[in-house]
């Protein structure tokens, strides 16, 4: 470990890479189906609501905690907590998190290449998403693709790999969205489409669409596992943390809802299922691009966004595990992306396998590895998790503090968290999370 931490050479750096963490798959391929599983437009409210008064306040917590330790997750508790405290052992349960977290999305990530170089080199007629999840080869080699680029650009330092190749991929990202939504709102099944996905439908809201709702809200936002926190810990005291997460909210929020301006207007065109699950993004867009002129093209681009997307996720996620890795082994940066990268392949062919030689089916019919690590990630560690950090961060006598945890959030210029939202931030937003929480593990499809 280098004596002196790493850190980010500029504040648009760290928006963008938080973002980054923040945008992804989460927000262009889950999003987009969680909302067509649980009605449209009402989910899209709950969500919104859920960022804003829960994922919120969660994410300025874990920057607080970050950079006021200058530590990754399984550090930071150590030196924040008081002598005797227990608290550093959800610094190891947040680690689980973020390798339980990649056992799935490298996979994801490895079909949104698979789907680009198909559509780059002209195969794109006969793609189908469940030829490609039960086809090993392809599942594994491009898993290993998913792997190699992003351990491999982590090999560099901070700025030099992480941060500066995070900034073109945001760029490039936002800016094929708009032409992508753009698009999208030409198409003949753009009204339809957009009044399914914007308008509310207040029967279709029930207690499983609010907790569906609160966990794609810390998904996408990437809450409860640390993730947010090591970037906290790159960064200095010269801006205040309120201002700098509602940039990161903004910006995820405009990829996750522009997401659904070009998927559903192109389901009500060529009649996709709404509510089709996790294949809703490929053999929605996979059968746009090959009804349409210069659809080859188009796919092409739309691949690469979701490429950009998926990698932008990858690369800030496997970097918190390596921080924590390296943390706790002293290894270097090149040695850590080496050993971290072999580990976590392996670990991630139970969701490749999943589908093909190594089938499991944890939950109801057609349930697969991919679910449940999902389950143990977004039912589980991180709602627990950003109760974890609420109760951490405002409880004087059982952890951090309300006057430390303000003091540190409000360091710097920018937006303040006022003294007035202790009862939000102590009380509400654990209640809260707690008890859709528990209701959602009362009320899990198990079989």
């Amino acid at each position: 470990m280098e004596e002196k931490r790493e850190r980010l050479g500029s504040r648009l750096g760290f928006i963008l890479l938080s973002a980054g963490c923040a945008i992804g798959c989460g927000n262009v391929w889950k999003f987009p189906w969680m909302t067509g599983q649980n009605g449209g437009g009402g989910f899209v409210l709950i969500y919104i609501i859920c960022l804003l008064i829960l994922g919120l306040p969660v994410m300025v917590m874990e920057f607080a905690l970050g950079r006021a330790s200058q530590a990754s997750p399984v550090g930071m508790y150590k030196k924040l907590e008081k002598p005797g405290q227990k608290w550093h052992l959800h610094g190891y349960l947040a680690l689980f998190g973020n390798i339980c977290l990649m056992a799935f999305y490298s996979v994801v990530t490895g079909w949104m290449i698979y789907y680009f170089v198909k559509f780059l080199t002209g195969q794109n007629q006969n793609l189908g998403f469940v030829n490609m999840i039960t086809n090993p080869t392809v599942n594994v080699v491009y898993l290993a693709i998913a792997v190699v680029i992003s351990f491999g650009i982590l090999c560099f330092k901070l700025q030099g790999g992480l941060e500066r190749v995070t900034k073109y991929m945001m760029v490039i990202l936002l800016f094929l969205m708009i032409i992508l939504a753009v698009h999208s709102a030409t198409l003949d099944g753009a009204k339809e489409g957009l009044k399914f996905y914007l308008l509310p439908d207040f029967k279709k809201i029930n207690g499983s669409v609010i907790v569906g709702a609160m966990n794609q809200a810390f998904f996408t936002l990437s809450l409860g596992i640390g993730s947010m926190a090591i970037f906290g810990s790159y960064i200095d005291k010269e801006r205040s943390l309120m201002g700098e997460s509602i940039n990161v909210i903004a910006l995820d929020s405009f990829v996750a809802l522009t997401a659904g301006f070009i998927i559903f207007p192109a389901c009500f065109t060529y009649n996709v299922e709404v509510n089709a699950g996790p294949s809703l993004l490929f053999d929605t867009m996979a059968t746009v691009f090959n009804n349409m002129g210069g659809g080859r093209w188009w796919g092409t681009l739309f691949f690469l966004f979701m490429v950009f997307a998926a990698l932008s996720t990858a690369l800030a996620v496997f970097e918190n595990i390596l921080a924590c890795v390296r943390e706790l082994t002293g290894w270097s940066r090149p040695k850590g992306c080496i050993i971290c990268g072999i580990g976590m392949f392996l670990i991630s062919l139970t969701t490749a396998l999943g589908y093909s030689v190594f089938k499991f089916q944890p939950f109801a019919e057609g349930s697969a590895w991919l679910d449940f690590w999902d389950f143990i990630v977004s039912t589980n560690l991180l709602p627990l998790g950003s109760f974890i950090f609420a109760i951490f961060c405002c409880s004087k006598k059982f952890g951090w503090g309300w006057d430390n945890f303000l003091a540190e959030a409000n360091a710097g210029k920018g937006l303040k968290v006022p003294g007035s939202m202790k009862v939000l931030y102590k009380y509400f937003v654990p209640a809260i999370i707690l008890f859709l929480y528990v209701y959602g593990l009362v009320n899990f499809q198990w079989k």
